[in-house]
C-alpha cells in the first residue's frame, strides 16, 4: 500500500514539474517575440554618450509613436560592449526572436545585422557613409532590406569654427581609428577642407582605445589643435584624449556635442538625441509598411554650435562675441 501511495505522489509531482516547465517555456517564447507585439530588437555598438543618446531617442520616439516596451512593443536593446563576437550573438538572438525590425547602432553594428539576413528590415542609427559602408545601394533608393539615418557630419563649417577659435592655425591633427569606415571616408574629406583653406594635416589612427594616450601624446607635439570624426573608438575613450591634448595646451575640436561636453574645445555637431528620434521615426514608419529599399536615406535634422567655455579659459582662448550665445 505504501509503495503504491509512493508511485502516486511521484505521478502528480511529475506531472506538476511538467507543467510547470511547459508554462515556463511558454512565457519564453512570447516575450521572445511569438506573440502578437511586434518585436524590435535594438543593436548599439558600445557604450559612450553619443551611442547611449540615440539608443534614449529611439525608444522614446517610439513609446511616443505608441510602441512601449512591454505594453505595445518588445523592445530588445542591448548592448555589445565593442566586442565582434557579442554583435554576431545579439543578431542571432533577434533573427530567432523573429523580430520585426532591427535597428543597428553604429556602422559596426548595421554590418553585423546586415551579413546576418537581407529579409527582415534594417533600420540605420548613426551611419556616416552607408555607401561606402557596403549597406545601401545609394542613398536615394537603399535597394534592399535596409534604410535609416546617415550622421554625416558638416566638416566644412567644423574647420571654419576652428579657424575663428584659433586665428594661428597652421596644421590639424585628424585622429581617428582604423577599423570604422565612417571615421575614414570622414578624415579623408576633411584633409581636403583643410587643404583647400591652406592648412597642413597629419593624421594618426588607432587600433583600439589602448592605443588612445600614445598616439594622441604624440600627434599633440606637431599640431595646433587635433579634429576627431564621429569615432566610437575615440569616443569611448574620450577622457584619455583630453588628458593627453591638454598635457600640451592642445584644443580638440570633435564632431559630436557630448564630446565636448567631455572636454572638447567646440564643435559644428549632431544632437546625438535627436538622431536617435529620427531614426525612431523611420523605424515607425517601416513597421507601418514602408518599403526600406525605395525608403532614401534621411539626414539630420538638427546642426548645432558647441563651446565650451571652461575649456577655453583653461587653454587662453577668447570666444569671439557673435559665438557667445553657443557656450555650453
Amino acid at each position: 500500500m505504501k509503495k503504491k501511495l509512493s508511485s502516486f505522489v511521484i505521478l502528480l509531482s511529475t506531472l506538476f514539474l511538467t507543467s510547470c516547465g511547459s508554462s515556463d517555456a511558454e512565457s519564453m517564447s512570447s516575450t521572445a517575440g511569438t506573440d502578437e507585439l511586434p518585436y524590435i530588437g535594438i543593436l548599439q555598438l558600445t557604450s559612450h554618450p553619443a551611442l547611449d543618446a540615440i539608443s534614449e531617442g529611439i525608444i522614446d520616439e517610439l513609446a511616443d509613436a505608441g510602441y512601449v516596451d512591454g505594453e505595445t512593443a518588445t523592445i530588445d536593446l542591448q548592448n555589445a560592449q565593442g566586442d565582434q563576437s557579442n554583435m554576431q550573438t545579439i543578431t542571432e538572438r533577434f533573427i530567432t526572436n523573429k523580430a520585426d525590425v532591427m535597428v543597428g547602432i553604429a556602422t559596426p553594428a548595421a554590418q553585423a545585422l546586415a551579413n546576418a539576413t537581407t529579409e527582415i528590415p534594417i533600420i540605420l542609427g548613426a551611419i556616416t557613409d552607408p555607401v561606402a559602408a557596403n549597406l545601401v545601394d545609394s542613398l536615394e533608393t537603399p535597394g534592399r532590406n535596409i534604410t535609416g539615418v546617415s550622421d554625416q557630419i558638416p566638416i566644412d563649417q567644423q574647420f571654419e569654427l576652428m579657424l575663428q577659435l584659433v586665428p594661428d592655425l597652421e596644421t590639424v591633427g585628424l585622429l581617428y581609428s582604423s577599423s570604422e569606415a565612417n571615421s575614414l571616408s570622414s578624415a579623408e574629406e576633411a584633409e581636403k577642407i583643410a587643404h583647400a583653406l591652406g592648412l597642413s594635416t597629419i593624421s594618426k589612427t588607432v587600433n583600439s582605445a589602448n592605443d588612445l594616450a600614445q598616439v594622441a601624446e604624440s600627434l599633440a607635439k606637431d599640431v595646433d589643435a587635433i579634429w576627431v570624426p564621429t569615432d566610437n573608438t575615440i569616443a569611448t575613450s574620450t577622457q584619455t584624449l583630453i588628458a593627453a591634448t591638454d598635457a600640451r595646451g592642445i584644443p580638440v575640436f570633435p564632431s559630436v556635442d557630448t564630446m565636448v561636453t567631455e572636454g572638447g574645445l567646440a564643435t559644428v555637431g549632431l544632437n546625438q538625441y535627436a538622431i536617435g528620434t529620427q531614426t525612431g521615426q523611420v523605424t515607425v514608419d517601416i513597421l507601418e509598411g514602408a518599403d526600406p529599399a525605395t525608403y532614401p536615406i534621411q539626414f539630420p535634422n538638427e546642426i548645432e554650435t558647441i563651446l565650451n567655455q571652461e575649456k577655453a579659459s583653461q587653454l587662453n582662448i577668447t570666444i569671439p562675441e557673435d559665438l557667445q550665445a553657443d557656450i555650453e
